[in-house]
């Protein structure tokens, strides 16, 4: 215990891409848990928001970075106010949140919900930081594109997923070789054991409801669909040298075990802990170090009993869509990802049934498939295009079934 308590963080300087989301609260937690500790050399250099000024501008007084950024553009003048007192530089807009991204941190937290989140995360990979990813959409829309950056750059990319930080914690990157397969557990959602009649109404409040997680809405109806899990598949692919043929989903309903790695002899490793999002955010900013995190300890004495089981694909077709897309591969990833954006905005504002965000992501998938065919994703732009492509034929397809 002696030896934790000395425990001490090399200097980081830290922006925030994100911060007002949970994964950002939840950083924020951390480094001034670390910096009561005597345990951290940080400085904030930034912090970006959507639209929470409130939020962005209370943690800007609390932490004192040098630059915050609102992603809104008429929140301009709402922002400057709201810091007026402090020596802090503001901006407002999506070149405002690229120029956050650009600025001089070594480390970043890449936590933009969604497709918004690329670009910002492709400029602090172009400049060699050390890259905090909780954004998947990035590497499922851009895998190749964003890697690439990071490897030209001599960056980093360390992945604050749970599922991803479990598998990079317990991963032989020396010889992968001995890899036979990655296990990524999944919880299940709120509609683990939901007949498809329930699920057909379902209502925004239901889905958001994770049993284990505190999280965004986005994410949370992601959860419940398990779409998210067939996104963390597609980043995982990218993520670690194994293919995606040999990347397994297994449901997992405490939550307790993250995700696992077997290897060649049969041993299977496995990274365990309470589902705070703390455990996997202090690995990423310690990395290739270990700090203390204020996040509850595991009493597996208490959980006693943990349990698995097979997905079922009838009740959850987003796997089936996320493993058909990342086999199709081209632009069928960022397809998937920006379909299902669209159909769980419909959701969440109340115009679209819960079962109709999987026949909403596949029927765009389909009409993109006759249409243009396995497209190769070579840059950023490939990549936007094919987002903007699928966003359109989603609204539409949202519409007709809303009208219906």
């Amino acid at each position: 215990m002696e030896q934790v308590s000395k425990m001490k963080l090399g200097p980081r300087r830290v922006t925030i891409l994100g911060s007002t989301g949970s994964i950002g609260v939840n950083t924020l937690d951390l480094l001034e848990f670390a910096a009561a500790r005597g345990e951290a050399e940080i400085k904030i250099e930034a912090l970006t928001a959507n639209r929470n000024v409130a939020l962005l501008a209370e943690q800007a007084h609390k932490f004192r970075p040098s630059f915050v950024a609102v992603a809104d553009e008429s929140l301009a003048e709402d922002l400057k106010s709201a810091v007026a007192e402090l020596d802090i530089e503001t901006g407002a807009g999506a070149d405002a949140i690229e120029e956050a991204a650009a600025r001089d941190a070594n480390w970043v937290m890449a936590a933009i919900v969604g497709a918004a989140g690329l670009k910002p995360t492709l400029c602090a990979a172009r400049r060699g930081a050390a890259i905090a990813l909780a954004n998947k959409e990035c590497l499922v829309c851009a895998g190749d594109v964003v890697t690439a950056a990071v490897r030209e750059a001599g960056g980093m990319l360390l992945p604050v997923d749970s599922e991803h930080n479990a598998i990079f914690q317990v991963f032989d990157f020396d010889h992968p070789n001995r890899v036979s397969k990655l296990i990524l557990t999944a919880s299940g959602g709120p509609f683990r054991t939901s007949s498809k009649a329930d699920m057909a109404a379902a209502t925004p409040a239901q889905a958001v409801a994770h049993p284990n997680w505190t999280m965004g809405a986005k994410i949370s109806v992601d959860s419940a669909t398990m779409m998210n899990k067939g996104l963390e598949l597609i980043e995982a692919a990218h993520l670690f040298p194994v293919s995606h043929e040999r990347i397994d989903i297994l449901v997992h309903p405490q939550s307790v075990i993250h995700s696992m790695v077997e290897y060649v002899d049969g041993s299977v490793l496995a990274q365990l802990g309470t589902p705070d999002m703390r455990t996997p955010i202090a690995s990423a900013l310690a990395w290739p170090d270990r700090t203390p995190s204020p996040s509850p300890r595991l009493n597996l004495a208490e959980v006693a009993t943990l349990t698995f089981e097979a997905p079922d694909l009838d009740r959850f077709p987003a796997l089936r869509l996320a493993r058909e897309a990342v086999e199709r591969g081209g632009v069928y990833p960022a397809t998937l990802n920006a379909a299902n954006e669209i159909a769980v905005a419909a959701f969440l504002a109340g115009g679209l049934k819960f079962l109709d965000i999987a026949a909403v992501t596949e029927q765009v998938l389909g009409m993109v498939g006759r249409r243009n065919g396995p497209a190769t994703l070579e840059s950023l732009e490939d990549a936007m295009e094919a987002d903007a492509d699928a966003r359109r034929l989603a609204v539409e397809a949202v519409a007709a079934r809303v009208a219906a």
